[in-house]
């Protein structure tokens, strides 16, 4: 998709070196105009961008480059785009007609938020595989599940004492902003603008309701979901950056997505530490052996890979999940992968919105099949391949399907509990059309799945971070709480029975 609508259509093309930078390739005259300013006011901003890929390279020259190594994907990339870097101009000027926060500046048009949609003009392939993406969708998949909103508020509310009772106040903006939908994403809405006294005079901005925000799952103001800079920061927009997996431990460090801290302590992340300084994080594609010589999380999930001839390993998805069979984020038990990136459509046997009933029970309609799985297993087990043995690689994961079964063994005793103290009216969840997620007892059920069996899987699946699949939030944690829910339960029922005898 390309948006014709621009003040910037036509893009007179200039060489000109800029504060010292040795700039060779051309920069439109719009783009200059930009950084004339902005490199005296957000030095900063400038500098990523000097640094970048987008700062040397035209698309033109972009797309010359051949297939295995080409960063470009667009097919119809407009010709005056083509012989200019990709700079402010052309990333904040583009589709103006479809940005609710476009604005007048200094005699141009441009908009604050650059969205997927932007930089689809030259990655049309990454931006609609992300499209499919569960991260893409982060934003509905919480906001639109009636019980994922009352885990939200059961969190994240205000609490206060009311006649004796516990009662939780209604969650302000700020606060979802900078707790779930910081990493879930924000929805961007233009509110007004507001006149700024800046040191370039006055100046009108947009004001935006939900910014700033770099969530996966960002609602934009062209109504396109997600933000590139979540993985690929601004200015920079680094391969490098989102290779590594300091990228990834923004959102992924636990307890619930424990995997930054698995993977750190495992084998793998001892060799990363160890060795990445050696390592080439900017070539296209990542030879394995060579670039390279233990995965990081975008290896494994996101990178082309190939051996050193050149031979495929596994190919460069945006689609986070094209790789993975299992989901062993626990809702409540580990499940195939969802069928769809919008999650919120799933409804289990009893109508609620989970991927399993309470008896560990598929919601089958919308989870992949085994066939499936097996196919996503198998190009996952082609990475690890590249440096293992196949009798590693299979004994790897024939533990890891032994530790989803026992680990969903383990919730469903847990569960068994807390539903045992719903029926018995010990505590007021589901079948009392509460919120399940708010009482000490139903923390503590919530903890077993959410925190610990999560832990245990994925300790197993990341092939290491040993101590967390027993003491470090582990299996440790998940049979003391097993034990907790039992006692309490116990406790119930003597001090009822106690209240009867009396």
């Amino acid at each position: 998709m390309f948006c014709h609508r621009t003040a910037l259509s036509v893009l007179l093309l200039l060489v000109i070196p800029l504060g010292g930078f040795a700039q060779d390739a051309p920069i439109s005259e719009a783009t200059q105009a930009c950084l004339d300013c902005h490199g005296v006011f957000h030095p900063g901003i400038v500098a990523d961008w000097q640094a970048s890929r987008h700062a040397k390279t035209t698309p033109q020259q972009a797309l010359a480059a051949d297939e295995l190594s080409r960063k470009v994907s667009g097919k119809a990339i407009p010709q005056h785009l083509q012989t200019a870097v990709v700079g402010c101009a052309e990333c904040h000027g583009m589709c103006g007609d479809t940005h609710a926060d476009t604005v007048e500046h200094n005699g141009t048009d441009i908009h604050v938020v650059v969205s997927p949609d932007d930089c689809r003009t030259c990655h049309a392939v990454e931006a609609d595989q992300y499209s499919q993406n569960i991260m893409a969708h982060a934003v509905g998949n919480l906001a639109n599940n009636a019980l994922y909103r009352q885990l939200e508020t059961a969190i994240v509310a205000d609490r206060k004492i009311d006649a004796g009772q516990l009662t939780l106040a209604p969650v302000d903006a700020d606060t979802r902003a900078e707790a779930c939908y910081y990493c879930h994403g924000t929805v961007l809405t233009v509110t007004g603008t507001a006149v700024r006294d800046t040191d370039a005079g006055e100046l009108e901005f947009p004001v935006i309701a939900g910014w700033p925000n770099q969530g996966v799952g960002r609602i934009n103001p062209d109504g396109s979901k997600g933000a590139c800079s979540a993985c690929h920061a601004r200015h920079e927009f680094s391969i490098a950056m989102a290779r590594k997996p300091h990228t990834c431990q923004e959102c992924h460090v636990g307890p619930d997505v424990p995997a930054y801290k698995v993977y750190a302590s495992s084998k793998h992340g001892n060799l990363y530490a160890s060795k990445n300084a050696g390592w080439n994080f900017e070539t296209v594609p990542w030879t394995v052996g060579r670039d390279f010589t233990a995965p990081t999380c975008a290896t494994c999930h996101v990178s082309l890979v190939v051996d050193a001839d050149e031979q495929i390993i596994a190919r460069r998805t945006h689609e986070m999940k094209d790789r993975l069979s299992w989901r062993i984020f626990g809702l409540i038990y580990a499940h195939p992968q969802p069928q769809s990136p919008d999650t919120s459509i799933i409804r289990n046997a009893d109508g609620l919105p989970l991927p399993t009933d309470f008896e560990g029970g598929l919601a089958r309609d919308y989870l992949i099949g085994p066939d499936e799985q097996a196919a996503r297993t198998q190009i996952m087990q082609a990475t690890c391949k590249a440096c293992h043995a196949t009798g590693w690689v299979e004994g790897h994961w024939r533990r890891y399907a032994n530790t989803l079964a026992r680990s969903n063994v383990a919730i469903y005793t847990i569960t068994q509990l807390m539903t045992d103290g719903w029926t018995w009216g010990y505590a007021r969840g589901l079948p009392h059309n509460a919120n399940p997620f708010d009482e000490y007892s139903e923390r503590r059920w919530c903890d077993a799945w959410l925190f610990y069996a999560n832990t245990v899987r994925f300790a197993s699946a990341m092939a290491g971070g040993g101590d967390y699949g027993v003491f470090a939030d582990g299996r440790y944690q998940l049979s003391r709480t097993l034990a907790d829910m039992h006692e309490w339960l116990e406790q119930c029922r003597r001090m009822e029975t106690i209240a009867t005898d009396k």
